[in-house]
């Protein structure tokens, strides 16, 4: 029969979670200083997966017998390696960046959705029009274009802001008017 149920029965292993939950926080927090604001900044989809994978690392050096503490640690430095090395390769590269960094699309352009670019990119016109909304603006017609950016969000040029100003920072969006 097995032993009733008690927390303090490893003791040993619960300690050496505690120190591995220390030494994985303060490498963390180093990491992050030592990456800079790109890494908790507005994270496009290839940041995102890697924080999941660091953070599945971390998880398994403190809870998991069979992971060594220095394995996770040599695993979690070579992502940060690798995290560090792209965005130095694709500001330096255009063909590695076309590779890593999603183009941003044109979903909306002159007041007219662009069905074909919204279905690409698997935007549905109520999260088109609450992202307009939220903008400020009640009319489709008061929109110049809507933009879908690498980090998911959603830019709204109106189309008084691009008689004034014109709208040369739209030039390198994609556009797909595939219906």
């Amino acid at each position: 029969m097995n032993e009733p149920w008690n927390i303090f029965a490893d003791s040993e292993r619960n300690l050496s979670i505690i120190a591995s939950s220390l030494y994985f926080y303060v490498l963390v927090v180093a990491l992050v200083r030592l990456m800079g604001k790109r890494t908790t900044a507005q994270m496009n989809n290839f940041d995102w997966i890697i924080n999941v994978a660091v953070g599945s690392l971390v998880a398994s050096g403190i809870l998991f017998k069979n992971v060594p503490v220095m394995g996770a640690t040599a695993a979690i430095l070579t992502i940060a390696i690798c995290q560090w090395l792209l965005p130095w390769l694709s500001i330096r590269t255009k063909a590695v960046e076309q590779v890593v960094k999603a183009a941003p699309a044109l979903l909306v352009h002159e007041g007219a959705y662009l069905r074909g670019a919204m279905r690409s990119e698997r935007i549905s016109q109520s999260e088109l029009d609450a992202a307009i909304r939220q903008k400020g603006y009640g009319s489709l017609s008061e929109i110049y274009c809507a933009i879908l950016e690498s980090d998911g969000k959603i830019s709204i040029i109106s189309a008084e802001q691009q008689q004034k100003s014109g709208a040369e920072l739209v030039e390198d969006v994609r556009r797909k008017d595939r219906h």
